[in-house]
């Protein structure tokens, strides 16, 4: 059982100030994101058909969710696990004009998921893709983007500090942008997950690009699937990637806290170096990916916002169990009651 219990834990806020301040946290985050960004909310499946690539494979190893479905000739549909090729899809259905763009709330369920403070069973977040041009296929673009975010999470965390005054600020003012290859240049005697650690306490909060890349090293800092990301584009000096994640210092927890995973999305020809890459040209007979080599998609940016993430760093909780309602093994829900973390 992989569990972390703060010393001298007490929750900020009592279980009814946690529900309401957790509506709070969504509503005002929605709201903002959706006006800096140009966003229009739209409905989203919670399952899709299995073959037509449209699912997300995250790291490329987890398994979907699955079940027959009795009146389409048993033909099997998967639960989500992110809708990265769903938005792309959607937003050339709505035909959305450039520079706007869709969010939705996803949920997912990823059995595959090692059960620990911030990971579980039930995922839920904000997906939001925007509709870009060729020209804004450039890490200037990705960096703006991240920066407009950045400013819609300091703006919520100001709103909850009004409403609730022992929740005080604690990201940094601005956010710090690092390639995979600078981290290992900065630590090159840790793993990618210490790299992150070291760099998240040093900044507050830090963007890393380039996350499924091979590093100079030959490994890469983390996994991304070939097909939603560009991690292949070379950018400044060499780096490839125009795509990362959104880390920051979890004062509570005392670690490296991803909020969002988010990027530049692949065009034709990064989606052909990408496959293979990985040794996976075979997708290219797959619905979602003849959609994009035909032209019938546009060029996206997008990428997914963790709700019970950040309701759970807004409101300093120590267990995303906390903020959501899941499923959790019975000696882990004990052994927090016993330290005053009270699971949903």
């Amino acid at each position: 059982m992989k569990l972390t219990i703060p010393d001298g834990y007490k929750p900020m806020l009592d279980p009814v100030q946690t529900e309401r301040a957790i509506k709070m946290v969504k509503d005002f985050f929605q709201a903002n994101l959706s006006a800096e960004m140009r966003l229009r909310r739209v409905t989203a499946p919670l399952f899709v058909l299995r073959d037509t690539g449209i699912n997300d494979d995250l790291n490329g190893t987890e398994r979907a969710v699955n079940f027959p479905i009795k009146d389409m000739d048993d033909n099997v549909a998967e639960v989500v696990h992110s809708l990265a090729k769903w938005k792309r899809i959607t937003l050339g259905k709505l035909d959305i004009p450039l520079g706007y763009g869709l969010y939705t709330d996803m949920n997912a369920i990823r059995a595959d998921e090692e059960l620990t403070n911030i990971h579980s069973l039930y995922v839920d977040q904000w997906d939001w893709e925007i509709v870009m041009s060729n020209e804004q296929r450039k890490l200037d673009f990705l960096k703006l983007t991240v920066n407009r975010l950045y400013d819609v999470l300091k703006r919520t965390e100001y709103q909850i500090f009004e409403e609730y005054r022992e929740l005080e600020p604690q990201l940094p003012k601005n956010i710090t942008f690092l390639h995979t290859e600078e981290l290992l240049e900065m630590y090159p005697d840790k793993t990618p997950f210490e790299r992150e650690m070291a760099a998240a306490e040093k900044y507050g909060a830090i963007f890393i690009i380039g996350i499924g890349s091979v590093m100079l090293n030959g490994e890469k800092h983390d996994g991304r699937a070939p097909d939603y990301d560009d991690w292949s584009t070379e950018t400044v000096n060499g780096f490839k990637g125009l795509n990362g994640d959104i880390v920051i210092w979890n004062p509570i927890l005392k670690r490296a806290f991803e909020i969002s995973s988010m990027g530049i999305r692949v065009d034709k020809t990064a989606l052909l170096k990408q496959l293979d890459i990985e040794k996976m040209e075979d997708r290219k007979e797959l619905l979602f990916h003849k959609m994009l080599l035909n032209d019938k998609l546009p060029l996206t940016c997008g990428g997914g916002i963790g709700q019970s993430r950040l309701c759970m760093y807004f409101l300093r909780k120590a267990h995303i169990g906390e903020v959501q309602a899941s499923l959790w093994p019975d000696e882990m829900v004990e052994e927090c009651e016993k330290n005053k973390i009270f699971l949903m």
